[in-house]
């Protein structure tokens, strides 16, 4: 049978909308009045949008089918019970608690077991997880493999958890002040990078040793689950349900933004098999979300995301995700652009410590490089880096992060060939005049996920005065 070099979408446009055209000069202006924060600008003044992959995707014909159908009823509605089966045939855990996105379950879940002296343990928290481990008063711990901050070498599973590093820190810190610890599959910090099936059982088998629950931040579980079968031995034949299903009887349990993987707009749910944090978890999504059977959704987006789920484990998708995601880094590398090599499967991460060594931590040159991504092609993108994770002296002054990247996620099922080749030309413009890009200044920054509202300004230039050189008159 013959094999075909391209890969293309497995699915047609159905529907589309316009993009933000915008003019140099009117860029400028957006990005002046957004205090230099991608976050405050208008999505119409937006070409191409790669701040997040996270609720922007497109829903399939079958999921708008499903859009029409939901069942709004308040209490025991038809479409939580399509989204509980679909979940639980799934994941395996007997407990599912809608809720309506990813952060809602980690406020309830670290409002559990968080709390002053707990630490919670990671291959690599995202912002929000930590801000919400830290916000309960506990600590959030990253272990990340060695490899995983290398980003120049490639790796099949830069994204796994260093169990030496888990044991030393246990042995440390003693299990009892450990009440969870959460593998993020893919690892989002760290280039969307997959977790190996190994290193989840062996994570387990430490976890269980010690009896420290252990869940999964599965917001890209699927896309996880391919590059296991692409990588793992023993893997390659076995259907994506299968190894997806195997990635959940790891943990005890998962915490889901289904903006991500299930295609939905919104969305999420904590599942487990834990009866006694079950029922507590739900007295409070009742207090903060809705009842037990909506969790602040609506019954068409229940609806939508039980179909999402189903339609996520197609491996033609799954291989058309992967290899387009690979092409962009690709084509950046051929423009001498540092990325985390090699590509994760929700988007390309760009080292701008390695592109912009002219500016320093203090000054946010992955911000900066975000800005100018903005400011010459109208791309938002997002950092990741001292604005996002630098911690603060008692002076209230920045400390560096140990990255300084740009995350270029993709959304899924949205944009095509000539958009990402478009981005690469930006790209390509940018490098010819990279070292003419300035650093920011914080004019105002709240303390807790400081990137989201955060007010910049560019550098000041310090003009040099020299004396003039005394001028000998013979």
């Amino acid at each position: 049978m013959w094999k075909w070099k391209t890969i293309i979408e497995p699915f047609r446009i159905k529907s589309v909308e316009p993009l933000g055209f915008t003019t140099d000069a009117e860029r400028a202006l957006v990005l002046k009045q957004a205090h230099y924060n991608l976050f405050n600008i208008k999505a119409d003044k937006i070409m191409v949008d790669l701040l997040t992959d996270s609720g922007t995707g497109a829903m399939s014909a079958m999921q708008w089918g499903g859009i029409m159908t939901g069942d709004e009823s308040y209490a025991g509605a038809r479409s939580y019970h399509n989204f509980e089966d679909t979940i639980k045939d799934l994941t395996g855990y007997q407990e599912v608690i809608p809720v309506h996105q990813g952060r809602a379950g980690e406020k309830i879940l670290m409002s559990l077991i968080g709390g002053k002296g707990k630490y919670v343990v990671s291959n690599s928290h995202f912002d929000t997880t930590r801000a919400n481990v830290e916000s309960s008063g506990a600590t959030a711990v990253d272990l990340p493999v060695k490899s995983g901050l290398d980003f120049d070498k490639p790796a099949p599973f830069k994204g796994n958890m260093d169990i030496d590093a888990l044991n030393k820190f246990i042995k440390k810190t003693g299990a009892k002040n450990i009440p969870l610890c959460i593998m993020t599959v893919t690892n989002n910090s760290l280039g969307g990078q997959p977790v190996s099936m190994e290193n989840l059982k062996a994570a387990q088998s430490v976890c269980r040793k010690h009896n420290i629950p252990m869940f999964l931040d599965c917001a890209r579980f699927a896309e996880n689950a391919y590059f296991i079968k692409l990588r793992e031995k023993g893997f390659s034949k076995m259907p994506i349900k299968k190894i997806a299903q195997e990635m959940f009887d790891t943990a005890d349990g998962a915490i889901m933004s289904a903006k991500k993987d299930a295609f939905a707009n919104i969305g999420g749910f904590i599942a487990m098999n834990n009866a006694g944090w079950s029922e507590k978890a739900r007295q409070i999504l009742i207090l903060t979300e809705g009842f037990r059977t909506y969790g602040g959704l609506a019954g068409r987006d229940l609806e939508a995301i039980a179909i999402g789920l189903k339609e996520i484990l197609d491996e033609k998708y799954l291989q058309y995700r992967i290899s387009s995601t690979e092409y962009l880094g690709n084509g950046l590398l051929k423009c001498g652009i540092p990325i985390i090599r090699p590509t994760g499967g929700h988007g390309v991460y760009v080292n701008a410590k390695k592109f912009l060594p002219h500016i320093k931590a203090k000054n946010f040159p992955a911000q900066s490089l975000a800005c100018q991504l903005y400011l010459i092609g109208g791309i938002r993108t997002v950092e990741i880096g001292t604005l996002m994770f630098g911690r603060r002296d008692k002076k209230g002054d920045f400390l560096p992060a140990d990255m300084e990247l740009v995350r270029l996620a993709i959304p899924r099922r949205v944009y095509t060939q000539s958009h990402i080749d478009y981005v690469i030309e930006v790209f390509k413009k940018i490098a010819k005049h990279k070292k003419d890009i300035k650093g920011l200044e914080i004019v105002q920054a709240p303390k807790v996920l400081t990137h989201f509202t955060a007010k910049l300004k560019p550098m000041e230039q310090k003009i040099e005065i020299r004396k003039p050189k005394a001028v000998s008159c013979k």
